[in-house]
């Protein structure tokens, strides 16, 4: 069993900041792939940031220069460092991460439940 929790969503206003996090649980063995996805109300879930197990950095067009993607690995953790959020910025925010689990042979890709994030004055 595997399980992706998330925090750190809310309410902020125009020029705010918020950090989200989400740490992987259960019988891990190894992590790949980490990131964040976002789902705009009435519009289909894209992808927001990503971040291998190497360190590399992947961006939508959208948030490069505003927001940060980074991991702790010992912690099995993905974090999102927004800054300058916009209205449009405003979405439920999913983790995404590809895991290998005990007992597996193949690596799966598990979601988190979400969290919403609302940018409004």
């Amino acid at each position: 069993q595997v399980q992706l929790v998330e925090s750190g969503g809310g309410l902020v206003q125009p020029g705010g900041s918020l950090r989200l996090s989400c740490a992987a649980s259960g019988r891990i063995v190894v992590i790949y792939t980490m990131g964040w996805y976002r789902q705009p109300p009435g519009k289909e879930r894209e992808l927001v940031a990503a971040v291998t197990s190497g360190g590399t950095t992947n961006y939508a067009d959208s948030v490069k220069g505003r927001f940060t993607i980074s991991r702790d690995n010992a912690k099995s953790t993905v974090y999102l460092q927004m800054n300058s959020l916009k209205p449009e910025d405003t979405a439920v925010y999913y983790c995404n991460a590809d895991i290998m689990s005990a007992g597996s042979v193949r690596m799966y890709g598990y979601w988190g439940q979400g969290t919403q994030v609302t940018v409004s004055s």
